[in-house]
């Protein structure tokens, strides 16, 4: 999440202090991701740094407040032109747990995989709920940015773990093909019996006499 963006965005609309910024922010994305006024500042700061905001004056409560500059706005401009870089992905937890659990000895990966499973089941119904909720609160107050920026975030959410649990059902298939395989492979075990190989040919021709019971005369 881009929160150096994030605050120049809510900045372009005027100027703004600190916990400002924070609840806005948070009201924004529906507090999918929280901040704390430390980051914001120290954010700010780094921003002042590179020349894409300043300080400038007080609100009448006393509070400094902080404007975006020109050279900020060009980066904002550039940002929301620019689409997002995929080639180099964030580090995903559970993409690496699953990775990890591949022959890690005492794991069982399947187990790993339906406890997730479930969790992912149960966030994607409480997005659902709240997508709901989100909506009704547009369609009360069409035009309301935070709604409508919200509903966004949720929908994105939603899509996000129905993906993750499409995922998570292929990558137990796939274990489930991949043990299959190898077992084919190694043959039976010492001491196992070997398969039954069924009615021989001549037992299912047309007219054939029928196998006598083991231990009859």
């Amino acid at each position: 999440m881009s929160i150096r963006h994030g605050l120049l965005a809510l900045l372009e609309r005027g100027p703004r202090y600190g916990s400002q910024l924070r609840t806005e922010f948070e009201s924004r994305t529906g507090q999918t991701w929280p901040l704390n006024v430390g980051q914001v500042y120290t954010t700010l700061n780094r921003l002042e740094r590179d020349g894409l905001v300043a300080q400038g004056g007080e609100d009448d409560a006393g509070h400094a407040l902080w404007t975006i500059t020109e050279t900020g706005r060009d980066e904002l401009r550039t940002w929301f032109e620019r689409p997002v870089d995929r080639t180099s992905p964030a580090r995903d937890e559970l993409s690496i747990k699953l990775a990890m659990a591949v022959g890690a000895p005492g794991v069982d990966i399947r187990a790993v995989i339906q406890s997730q499973r479930r969790h992912t089941v149960k966030a994607m119904q409480d997005y659902t709920r709240l997508k709901r909720q989100a909506v009704e609160a547009v369609e009360r107050g069409p035009g309301e940015r935070n709604d409508i920026a919200w509903l966004l975030v949720l929908e994105q959410l939603i899509f996000q773990t129905e993906a993750e649990a499409r995922w998570l059902d292929h990558c137990e298939a796939r274990l489930i093909r991949l043990s299959r395989a190898e077992a084919k492979e190694q043959g039976p075990g010492p001491g196992s019996e070997p398969p039954d190989p069924g009615p021989s040919p001549s037992a299912t021709r047309p007219g054939a006499a029928a196998p006598t019971a083991r231990g009859t005369a």
